[in-house]
């Protein structure tokens, strides 16, 4: 799977001899499709998606508008190419967890702490779950039918854990839905300058969230 690059480009396929260029490097300083998502993704987080203006990506970036827009048509396909970007390096992840060895609990920390990071580090701060409105009912389909596909995953490494003996017997569609909104809702309130390093916030939210499973 692709780790980034795929992030939702539809005029890529165009065959137009400028479009075909996208996945490169503009001479621009900081021109590349995953620096403008993240410029994009911090934007995004600070002021909102409908306050963050493209005017204000491209500054960031010490780009102009114009050089922007040559990677993406409108603010709607960065948002896309945002949430593509992060579920690309978390179903890469699930796919390497499932094909793994190891217990139910080491598989449910290394899924927690994939997530803190990716929502941390990757892209500044962008949380999933958030500003899905904004987007358009094809690229949001496409983003639901991904996140569900990761949220499954969850489930199934929760069910291993239940069935197994090191979980408490529960409701894994609840559990996961109590893991994933509450490490999505993290960005709300990160503070990159704060006293944690997101390192530290995974496994502390990873010790939490295993340890309220394990049986007594």
């Amino acid at each position: 799977m692709s780790t980034g690059e795929s992030t939702g480009e539809p005029g890529a396929r165009s065959g137009k001899p400028g479009r075909k260029r996208r996945a490169g490097r503009s001479s621009t300083p900081g021109g590349t499709r995953v620096e403008i998502l993240k410029a994009a993704a911090a934007a995004f987080r600070k002021l909102g998606y409908h306050g963050a203006t493209v005017e204000e990506i491209a500054a960031a970036l010490h780009m102009k508008k114009g050089n922007l827009y040559y990677y993406f048509r409108n603010k709607e396909e960065i948002l896309f190419a945002c949430h593509q970007y992060s579920l690309d390096r978390l179903l890469a992840i699930l796919d390497d967890i499932e094909r793994s060895g190891v217990s139910p609990d080491q598989k449910l920390r290394r899924l927690i702490s994939a997530f803190v990071h990716t929502i941390l580090d990757e892209l500044h701060g962008t949380a999933l779950g958030l500003d899905l409105e904004a987007l358009s009912p094809a690229h949001l389909r496409t983003v639901i039918v991904r996140r569900d596909r990761f949220d499954k995953g969850m489930r199934e490494v929760l069910k291993e854990g239940i069935r197994s003996g090191a979980f408490v017997y529960a409701d894994a569609k609840l559990l996961s839905f109590a893991i994933l909104g509450a490490v999505n809702w993290i960005p709300r309130w990160y503070n990159p300058d704060g006293p944690s390093t997101s390192e530290e916030i995974a496994e502390k939210f990873a010790d939490y969230l295993i340890g309220g499973l394990r049986k007594t």
